[in-house]
């Protein structure tokens, strides 16, 4: 099993969001980290209704009230700690989860994956 730092916990409000370019599975994608509390949550950052991006702006990835993550795409908003879309046309979709962790201060990539 591989950590890959992505940036240090402390770099991140909260709440907070940013995007990154990994590896996952010999693929490079476009995933998104959202501090909120002590904790972190990872997904790709892929619509499930749309299959568009999230972030409207780079590493803008929550709604103006900061409670959920919404799709830049057609508003949908998903829970930061589930995934699963609240509101919008994919009600009951979730997004793709990431494996994250907190290592020595750093937020990680946790698994057989690497940044880009």
């Amino acid at each position: 099993m591989t950590e890959t730092r992505l940036c240090r916990f402390e770099e991140l409000k909260d709440p907070d969001s940013r995007g990154f370019e990994v590896e996952l599975d010999g693929v490079t994608e476009s995933i998104l980290v959202v501090r909120r509390g002590g904790a972190v949550y990872g997904y790709v950052n892929r619509c499930p209704h749309a299959g568009s991006p999230l972030d409207w702006m780079p590493d803008q990835f929550l709604s103006l009230d900061q409670r959920h993550i919404q799709c830049a795409t057609h508003a949908a908003l998903f829970s930061i700690e589930a995934g699963e879309c609240v509101a919008g046309p994919c009600v009951g979709d979730r997004l793709t989860p990431v494996s994250l962790g907190v290592v020595d201060g750093w937020v990680c990539l946790v698994g057989n994956t690497g940044t880009r």
